[in-house]
Order: C-alpha cells, then sequence, then structure tokens
C-alpha cells in the first residue's frame, strides 16, 4: 500500500465514524469533537493537494482525539466503528 492509498483508507474510516458518532455529553465533548473535525478537514484538504503524508496525520491525529473522547465516556460508537478503537 503507498501514502495515498493509506490516506484514503484513513479518510474514508474516519467519514465512517463521524457518520456513526454519538456524542454523549455535549458540554464536554466540544472541544474534542471540534479538534477532531479540523484535523479531519485539514486531512481532506492535505489530500486533495496531493500532500498525502500531511493528509495520512491529520487524520491519525483526528481518530486520536475521538479515541479519547471514547475512552472518557464523551462519544460513542456503534459495535461496527469500535473495531477501529482502542477503547
Amino acid at each position: 500500500m503507498n501514502l495515498k492509498q493509506a490516506a484514503e483508507k484513513e479518510m474514508k474510516r474516519m467519514e465512517e465514524v463521524f457518520n456513526d458518532l454519538k456524542i454523549i455529553n455535549k458540554r464536554k465533548a466540544d472541544e474534542f469533537y471540534s479538534f477532531s473535525e479540523n484535523y479531519f478537514e485539514d486531512g481532506k484538504y492535505f489530500f486533495k493537494k496531493g500532500k498525502y503524508l500531511e493528509a495520512f496525520e491529520a487524520f491519525i491525529i483526528s481518530w486520536a482525539y475521538i479515541d479519547i473522547g471514547i475512552k472518557l465516556g464523551l462519544f460513542d460508537v456503534s459495535k461496527n466503528v469500535r473495531k477501529y478503537f482502542t477503547s
């Protein structure tokens, strides 16, 4: 798998996550969600510009914020999507 394919895989995974994500505690989750969403949008921008390493990194950081939010009880995802996380 090359870098472009890896970035695209992460982008698709995060699209699935955002479509499935449920916010449990909106007040506490806002900052985590905002950071994750911003990194995801940055990743899409970098991907369109052909900056695949930067895109990949941004998607992974986006994922990390959601993973931490799940562990803290701020977010929830279905069993189908939970397989992507360490929580």
